[in-house]
């Protein structure tokens, strides 16, 4: 199986070594996204809401850049560094869904790259 290297200039460019995403067969493995905006890379961390905000649009604009949508979207992963916030990250998430929910899990960790909040990775599927 041939795999595809998935980057756009609509999200942030890896701040390590490795890809946005990866297409194997119809299968996307979508890198985990933090709240850096794209065009100013700026951490976007006014509130909670805001940063979880733009972490879905960044991954909204990988899927989109491999011609997906999260409506394709099988499996999130969702890193927290502070439970309490569970409930204004799972609001912004759901509103990027029409229903058919992928399958998910949240945990909460110690610490984020660049000391933010909230990063998630997608698995897709078309």
């Amino acid at each position: 199986m041939e795999k595809q290297i998935i980057n756009t200039t609509k999200a942030p460019a890896p701040i390590g070594p490795y890809n946005q995403a990866i297409k194997a067969g119809s299968m996307l493995f979508v890198s985990g996204q933090i709240a850096l905006h794209p065009e100013t890379n700026e951490l976007v961390k006014t509130d909670i809401m805001a940063e979880t905000h733009q972490v879905m649009q960044n991954l909204k604009n990988i899927l989109a850049e491999a011609g997906m949508s999260f409506a394709d979207v099988v499996k999130a992963t969702i890193f927290i560094t502070d439970m309490n916030t569970f409930s204004d990250i799972n609001e912004v998430y759901g509103k990027y869904f029409t229903g058919n929910f992928p399958a998910r899990e949240t945990v909460q960790v110690a610490a984020l790259p660049k000391g933010v909040n909230v990063e998630i990775s997608v698995i897709a599927c078309q």
